[in-house]
């Protein structure tokens, strides 16, 4: 993986570095044909993202999410229209298509602490739409049927990525997977941070986003194929921003946070992203995203649901009664919630109890006699009857 990401780092290395001459985009926009090729290729990857199943729907967050980025648009040039989306996708990245459509994945979104380190990612991504990094990359490729294939190559043998990668198409590819070059990321940075601080966010954070992710990234050993991996190197980022924050930026002190605005408006994220850190069997991260959660809505069923279902398909020495205690906690939060009586049932089977789990599955049932599962529970049931418990 290392070893393609790197080749294609170099194409891209040397068509970023490359000057474009680039004038100021006027009224009618797309006044050239590499830039009308862009564009048109972009809402055509958009449109396809909308249709994958990926895009993670919740009307009040995505409005949340437009009003930060429109705070922010107003420090950089405005002719490019701006619009938040967000991903189904547990791996740490956000990514900005030519035309202005920027996505963020709930990976990212669920490890944030505040708005101001939302601003920080979200500043980051405007400037590339603003500062024009996909046309400027693309006018100084000399074959740009090559690049394409390369980058069509790389993404078949990312195994992390295909899922996504099925939905985009080169610009996508380029700005979620690889990166654009180190001189335009920096630039992102720079301009970025310049519109972070001018919308009266706290500058600390636009630090702290960086320090914090590539902590959780030591503390995991994980390596990300995204925003934090393939990126120029954290470490020299971190550094970047610490020394304009020492130099350009001495006195820019204080600023706003919004802390409680921004864990309310994500918790529903955070814990869908929690499901898919579980499906992939990323427990510790999942437990701690619930943890989380759970201290933002208390008294939650479905949180402690989710924990009860972590716990229980970790599957540990200690995890079974964990996994017993959080759906017990459900079920006492709401007696009409069914799925926690299936889990228990599940457990009980599988430990021989038929008699305990036939009476979880039938209370499951009957809370919810319409279920999907209705054919599997029964199943179930029939057998703990046929194993001679009933």
């Amino acid at each position: 993986m290392k070893n393609c990401l790197f080749a294609l780092c170099i194409l891209l290395l040397a068509a970023g570095c490359t000057s474009s001459g680039l004038k100021p985009l006027s009224d009618d926009l797309l006044t050239s044909e590499d830039e009308r090729i862009i564009w048109q290729r972009s809402k055509e990857e958009q449109k396809t993202l909308a249709n994958s199943g990926l895009l993670y729907e919740d009307e009040r967050l995505e409005a949340y999410l437009n009003q930060v980025a429109k705070k922010l648009h107003k420090g950089l040039p405005e002719d490019i229209p701006i619009r938040i989306f967000v991903l189904r996708d547990p791996y740490l990245n956000a990514f900005a298509l030519p035309h202005g459509a920027i996505f963020i994945h709930t990976g990212i979104l669920a490890r944030m602490n505040n708005e101001a380190q939302l601003a920080a990612l979200l500043a980051h991504e405007i400037s590339h739409c603003t500062q024009r990094h996909a046309l400027k990359v693309f006018r100084g490729l000399k074959d740009k049927s090559a690049f394409i294939a390369s980058v069509q190559v790389t993404l078949s043998k990312l195994a992390m990525v295909q899922g996504l990668a099925g939905s985009l198409g080169v610009n996508g590819s380029m700005a979620a997977v690889t990166g654009y070059s180190c001189e335009l990321e920096t630039e992102a940075d720079i301009v970025g941070l310049d519109a972070f601080i001018k919308a009266g966010y706290d500058c600390r954070e636009a630090l702290d986003l960086f320090e914090h992710m590539r902590q959780e990234l030591v503390e995991e050993g994980i390596q990300e194929p995204y925003f934090f991996g393939t990126h120029p190197k954290v470490r020299e980022r971190i550094d970047n921003i610490k020394n304009l924050l020492k130099t350009k930026y001495a006195g820019a002190n204080g600023g706003v946070k919004n802390t409680d605005i921004f864990l309310h408006r994500i918790k529903g994220a955070m814990l869908e992203n929690a499901r898919l850190d579980l499906k992939i069997g990323r427990f510790d991260i999942a437990i701690r995203a619930v943890s989380r959660y759970l201290d933002i809505v208390k008294n939650d069923a479905r949180g402690y649901f989710l924990m009860g279902e972590i716990f229980r398909q970790r599957g540990g020495t200690s995890d079974i009664y964990t996994a017993l205690a959080s759906y017990q906690k459900a079920i006492a939060i709401d007696s009409s919630y069914s799925d926690p009586h299936k889990a228990i049932g599940l457990i009980h089977f599988k430990h021989g109890q038929k008699v305990l789990a036939r009476k979880f599955f039938e209370s499951c049932l009957l809370l919810a006699p319409d279920t999907a599962d209705k054919a599997y529970i029964q199943g179930y049931i029939e057998q703990c009857v046929k194993d001679g418990d009933g």
